[in-house]
């Protein structure tokens, strides 16, 4: 059970649906309850069917293109660790002009939910903890990014405008020290697969 919960927590990190509050509030503003619950529905399953996916297809890329887990590692942790700089040194999260109809799928679903943050850490989980409990990791994050969004009102009047901005940035601290730790694991990865190379033989 440690294994759900080592694949939990940076997943949850890395959703951030306390940061993406504002975001679907304002993009959802002036729709009925029921247009709101719509979209999140339509969201989840989005984020749920491309997270899923990329999960059991993205190793079998990776090995196709010849790239390694310690490549993926180094490549995905400054990826993540630039997104996380991004958000913690911008105001606000890129706006988009939305569309009823398909808001739900993009852009809340992708890229707000199930991002490049997402994708990458779910891909690195697995191939430290296996599918399987990053699996139901990603999936319990989902299904609670959704129930987030669907008492979105409720939670903003709790925290505030400024609650929720200060919870993402602090969020945005830990999944930079994550992808601290995913670059020097990777490197160390790197290093003990080309010992020759690298003079520790």
């Amino acid at each position: 059970m440690a294994e759900f919960w080592l694949c939990f927590v940076p997943l949850f990190v890395a959703v951030d649906a306390i940061g993406i509050l504002p975001i679907f509030l304002g993009l959802t503003a002036g729709l009925s309850r029921v247009e709101r619950q719509r979209i999140v529905r339509q969201s989840v399953a989005t984020a749920t069917v491309v997270g899923i996916g990329f999960l059991f297809l993205g190793q079998g890329v990776l090995r196709l293109l010849g790239i390694t887990v310690s490549d993926f590692m180094i490549g995905g942790g400054l990826l993540l660790l630039a997104l996380a700089m991004l958000d913690l040194l911008t105001v606000a999260k890129q706006s988009y002009s939305p569309d009823k109809e398909t808001l739900g799928a993009v852009p809340i679903g992708v890229p707000l939910i199930c991002g490049p943050a997402v994708l990458t850490t779910t891909l690195l989980l697995a191939n430290q903890f296996g599918w399987l409990w990053t699996t139901m990791a990603l999936v319990s994050n989902l299904l609670l990014a959704g129930l987030i969004l669907a008492h979105a009102s409720y939670l903003e009047d709790l925290l505030g405008h400024a609650g929720s901005r200060t919870i993402s940035k602090v969020v945005c601290v830990i999944l930079a020290a994550f992808a601290v730790m995913m670059i020097r694991k990777g490197i160390f990865g790197v290093i003990a697969e080309n010992p020759i190379a690298f003079g520790t033989s």
